[in-house]
């Protein structure tokens, strides 16, 4: 079952449980369990877009803010655009775990994982490389 992050009564993005539960540990790690995740959008990758994460202290001016379970996401406005009704979950594979973005808006993606395109930027893509 999925959380929801709302902005004025409407979906932007949603997260998983075991997401959720990965996000809380590693903030109870670091010891600083009001930090937030930044969830961006940046061009680059192999399909013209990439996503990021990173915590931080406090939301920019702007962000879409919300608390998923005691977890608070912070989005900017023009990621926003990008990754409305988009899914963050947590993969555990053989080759390793991590956090992905399920994103209804991507028209293509490339085998890394974390590029995509919606359409908009069509022609940009590029090889994958790590």
């Amino acid at each position: 079952m999925a959380q929801e992050m709302i902005e004025q009564d409407t979906q932007l993005i949603s997260i998983t449980d075991s997401a959720l539960t990965q996000l809380r540990d590693l903030l109870q790690k670091q010891g600083r369990p009001e930090m937030g995740l930044r969830v961006f959008v940046q061009p680059g990758g192999c399909s013209g877009m990439s996503y990021g994460m990173g915590f931080e202290d406090r939301p920019e001016e702007g962000d879409a803010i919300s608390d998923l379970g005691g977890v608070r996401l912070f989005v900017d406005s023009v990621s926003a655009q990008y990754i409305k009704g988009a899914e963050i979950d947590f993969v555990d594979s053989l080759m390793g775990g991590g956090f992905t973005v399920h994103n209804p808006n991507a028209v293509s993606s490339c085998s890394c994982g974390s590029s995509f395109d919606t359409g908009a930027d069509a022609g940009t893509a590029r090889g994958c490389s790590h």
